[in-house]
């Protein structure tokens, strides 16, 4: 019951020029110093293997234009479909790691698998960040990053949402008034 989640995608490699992208909803920051992450996956996915061989994936931030393509990806299998080519998606190399980036993600998170933890009926990647890639249009001159600008993507009890409105920034509710 722990919702919104966001919907990510994720890119992975089976190291032999065959590439998967899928979507996953179990994901998350586990710590900042070193920067890890964690995504959980089903056994049975395709995308399961490619990640306990390669240790290895790419977390792509999803937007509001990229709806059609996290659903997508969700439910078809990469068995059947190369979900790259099927839905126009574009990938970018990455700098440290053979699977591929999404270049329509506004996000991209490289990561390196540092332990597999099976839980049931998910196992949880942890995972070492090695690179984020943010795309520049996104990026004011102070250097700030926008990503409310691209129109996240969220995924709630079987739907996905746009984020909506900001309802403040952190602190705001102890900032002295003027």
């Amino acid at each position: 019951m722990l919702y919104p989640l966001p919907a990510v995608l994720v890119s992975v490699t089976d190291g032999n020029g065959r590439d998967n992208v899928f979507t996953v909803a179990w994901a998350g920051t586990v710590c900042t110093n070193p920067p890890m992450v964690s995504i959980s996956v089903r056994p049975s996915r395709y995308s399961y293997e490619m990640l306990k061989k390669t240790g290895e994936f790419v977390i792509n931030l999803t937007t509001e234009k990229l709806a059609y393509a996290t659903d997508y990806c969700g439910v078809i299998s990469g068995r059947d479909v190369d979900k790259f080519r099927e839905l126009n998606l574009t990938r970018e190399k990455a700098d440290y790691i053979k699977a591929p980036l999404i270049a329509e993600s506004p996000v991209n998170i490289e990561c390196r698998v540092k332990q597999i933890i099976e839980l049931g009926s998910h196992d949880m990647f942890l995972a070492n960040v090695l690179a984020v890639h943010a795309d520049q249009s996104y990026i004011d001159n102070n250097k700030k990053f926008h990503l409310n600008q691209a129109k996240p993507l969220v995924y709630s009890h079987g739907e996905y949402y746009g984020l909506g409105k900001s309802l403040g920034k952190f602190g705001y509710s102890v900032k002295k008034k003027h």
